[in-house]
């Protein structure tokens, strides 16, 4: 699955998806649900490293500056924090889409 439009509507960022499926997402969640191990850890060699303790806010976080393209994988996000190291990738963003088909599709997959 891949996006075919992204554009900025407001404080959202509107996906189009080739399947003719629409996503919203809102700025504020896009950035609270960054991919990024600064923001969501990571596991390396089987150790799991959480993510630092961050400030909870920062003026700009959730101001969207640029989305740059990152090969046919997805985009990267720079935020107007100096935030960028977050690589949204297609599959990612759809399974953090907001509708309720999405939601009920990706709670089903979780559970198996």
């Amino acid at each position: 699955m891949r996006a075919t439009q992204i554009k900025r509507e407001g404080n959202e960022l509107l996906v189009v998806w080739d399947d003719g499926h629409r996503s919203h997402y809102g700025l504020e969640y896009l950035r609270q649900e960054c991919p990024c191990a600064s923001c969501k850890g990571e596991v390396i060699f089987g150790k799991v490293y959480a993510p630092p303790k961050l400030p909870m806010f920062t003026p700009g976080m959730n101001e969207l500056v640029a989305l740059t393209p990152v090969g046919s994988y997805g985009v990267q996000a720079a935020w107007k924090d100096g935030h960028d190291t977050g690589i949204y990738s297609w599959a990612y963003l759809r399974s953090i889409c907001t509708c309720e088909e999405c939601k009920a599709k990706y709670a089903a997959k979780e559970a198996l």
